[in-house]
């Protein structure tokens, strides 16, 4: 039992949970949003200063209690937060600049390059050391992700959705596995099915879980990560033109963004550039493929107990392994959207859900900014250097988005066709 209070994984689910009672039963609110600006002036208003720093507070009481409970330092911690929460604030009103947010220029990408600009060209001071909760901050944001997943709207596209998001990524998975393992010959197995994941599912979020199911280093992760947001950008701006020069229809194209775009808010800008049925087949699609990030995670914590380390010369292990090595976090993904999906909304109504959703997703936005401010401070060019491994990881990513890209407008063509 005293697990469920000790490790960074339950707590999440504990942290995600009270984010999603406290918007049902109306104690959260609110959950202050930065504006979307073209005059400096406009970036920041006198009224959102007071709300930020009481959003701050409870941010910061909620996290220290549970790293109290964990056996952590909560006072060093809570000296160093304001500096984070600080640096999220940055980020978000940069990446709110309405001409730098239109090219993908967001509020995650500004948090990761601040992190990497103090901890590589100041170097990270050590007293913020006990602020920088990367896992923590991701892991809460990806259970209250789940809640987003509602099953009744993912499912509006029938077969033709799911024959464009549940086909695709595994056999993606595999070839990139089977292409960095074989031909790259990348040491790592646990980059390889990172980096394959974070390509195949949905991104950041898929790396983060599949990460922790194969206990990849920290630097790999990063190392993931990087390369995906930089290929995200490239795409959301540059699929839209493609798809108008080919000429392909609403739903194809929509299905095709997304079903190879990875991040979701990237999905809904660049669905948005083709045309409003684009952009609702991509964000379906996406939420589709979101929902997987689960089963994902499991299958890669499985194989990795069951195969990989079962190779010769290495310890063998036992199925209770695959229950300890399963990110907790991913049960309250699942949870909040089983939850949600079949008890809030037959018994509330959408609109009611809707009203809960919008302050756990502000609560997300949040929570995933702080986590990438963390990543940029724990990460050093030169860890990210060695992860790299000469190249071979943007060689994989690039690769298997090549496969991705194909793949997918093979399977939108054929599911969507005449729709």
């Amino acid at each position: 039992m005293l697990s469920l209070f000790k490790k960074e994984d339950w707590w999440a689910n504990w942290l995600g949970g009270l984010f999603l009672a406290g918007a049902g039963f109306g104690l959260i609110r609110y959950i202050p949003k930065l504006p979307k600006w073209s005059a400096l002036p406009d970036a920041l208003s006198l009224d959102l200063i007071l709300p930020l720093v009481l959003w701050g507070l409870g941010l910061a009481a909620v996290t220290a209690v549970a790293l109290k409970i964990m056996g952590e330092d909560a006072g060093k911690y809570l000296k160093a937060f304001p500096a984070v929460f600080g640096l999220a604030v940055l980020a978000f009103i940069i990446g709110n600049q309405k001409t730098l947010n239109q090219y993908g220029f967001n509020d995650v990408i500004w948090a990761l390059v601040l992190g990497l600009l103090i901890s590589n060209l100041w170097r990270r001071p050590a007293w913020l050391v006990p602020a920088i909760r990367t896992e923590l901050f991701i892991k809460t944001g990806l259970v209250l992700l789940g809640a987003e997943i509602l099953f009744n709207r993912v499912l509006t596209l029938g077969t033709h959705g799911l024959g464009v998001a549940w086909t695709v990524p595994p056999l993606v998975m595999i070839l990139m596995y089977l292409y960095g393992t074989r031909v790259l010959k990348i040491d790592s197995k646990a980059l390889v099915a990172t980096v394959a994941t974070c390509t195949s599912v949905c991104g950041v979020s898929a790396a983060i879980a599949t990460g922790a199911a194969v206990k990849a280093k920290k630097e790999e992760i990063s190392a993931a990560i990087s390369v995906s947001l930089i290929v995200t950008v490239i795409m959301m701006v540059g699929m839209p033109v493609l798809i108008r020069w080919i000429g392909l229809p609403d739903a194809i194209a929509g299905a095709w963004i997304g079903g190879t775009v990875d991040a979701t808010g990237a999905v809904v800008m660049a669905g948005s550039m083709v045309s409003p049925t684009a952009m609702e087949v991509a964000t379906i699609v996406k939420m589709l493929q979101n929902a997987l990030i689960g089963v994902v995670a499991f299958c890669w914590a499985l194989f990795f107990v069951t195969r990989v380390e079962q190779e010769p010369g290495v310890e063998r292990v036992g199925f209770r392994e695959i229950w300890v090595r399963l990110p907790k976090f991913i049960l309250g993904f699942v949870g909040a959207s089983l939850l949600v999906s079949f008890a809030l909304v037959p018994t509330l109504g959408e609109a009611r859900v809707d009203q809960i959703l919008s302050i756990t997703t502000a609560a997300r936005n949040w929570l995933f900014t702080l986590a990438f401010v963390s990543i940029g401070l724990d990460s050093r060019f030169v860890d990210l250097r060695k992860a790299f491994k000469g190249q071979a990881t943007v060689n994989l990513h690039l690769v298997g988005q090549a496969m991705n890209i194909v793949l997918t407008l093979l399977a939108a063509l054929i599911c969507f066709r005449g729709l």
